[in-house]
């Protein structure tokens, strides 16, 4: 899809840059309602991860096992969404989100990017619980799906929403597969390539994850909008207007 078509079906304050998990930092955990809640007080987009529990409820986290965010060892796969709730707690005390509670909370106040985080082959499983989550969203340019794993974007091609690849330099090959979905987003370091840079010409473009100016100023020529955590989010909005 062309970079015109995808911009006039999505927010506009995507353009602005997507806050990384939510707006984190040491006070608020990383995809908590309170990283959240600070992105939508401060109006800026954010990003968040979503897993597939043992009950099929979608559970906000990015890694597959809670201990980073939590410090207790947990396979959200392997566990009930009651569960998590009973025996987990994010590090500034808050707990792990599921997909219903942010839902709420936003109540599509700014847009949201939710990635699809497939564990252990659940690929299709975890599109098609998200498909009947996705019915809640009353404006389709306010979500932008994004998966590596390009299977679950497949599964959502007929739900209406801009999907977008997420490739990493390490993957570099996924990139064969960004005319199966309307955008990709990219790993910042995926422009030394020639080929990514004459897509990004004509294709809407997110890179990932912008944390200092030097990375900003290096991928300005190339992209649409940035993901971004660690730097200003005033310094990210006013230079993408630029």
């Amino acid at each position: 899809m062309k970079k015109e078509e995808v911009i006039k079906r999505i927010n506009p304050k995507f353009l602005e840059g997507v806050a990384h998990r939510g707006l984190h930092n040491k006070e608020f955990t990383e995809n908590g309602l309170k990283a959240f809640e600070n992105a939508i007080k401060n109006n800026v987009a954010f990003e968040f991860d979503i897993h597939l529990s043992k009950d099929n409820k979608l559970i906000v986290c990015h890694d597959e096992n809670l201990k980073r965010t939590t410090g207790k060892e947990g396979i959200i796969a392997d566990l009930t969404s009651e569960e998590i709730r009973a025996n987990y707690k994010l590090f500034d005390g808050g707990v792990v989100p599921t997909l219903d509670e942010l839902l709420e909370l936003n109540n599509e106040q700014v847009p949201m990017v939710i990635e699809l985080k497939a564990y252990n082959k659940n690929h299709k499983k975890l599109a098609e619980v998200t498909k009947e989550y996705l019915k809640k969203i009353k404006d389709k340019r306010n979500v932008l799906i994004i998966s590596f794993d390009v299977r679950c974007l497949w599964h959502l091609k007929k739900e209406g929403f801009i999907r977008q690849l997420l490739v990493w330099k390490g993957d570099k090959y996924m990139f064969m597969f960004r005319n199966t979905v309307e955008s990709v987003d990219l790993d910042k370091l995926l422009f030394e390539d020639r080929k990514v840079r004459n897509y990004s010409k004509k294709h809407f473009v997110n890179v990932w994850t912008i944390e200092n100016e030097e990375d900003l100023n290096k991928v300005l020529p190339y992209a649409d909008t940035i993901t971004f955590q660690h730097i200003d989010k005033d310094l990210i909005k006013n230079s993408l207007k630029k």
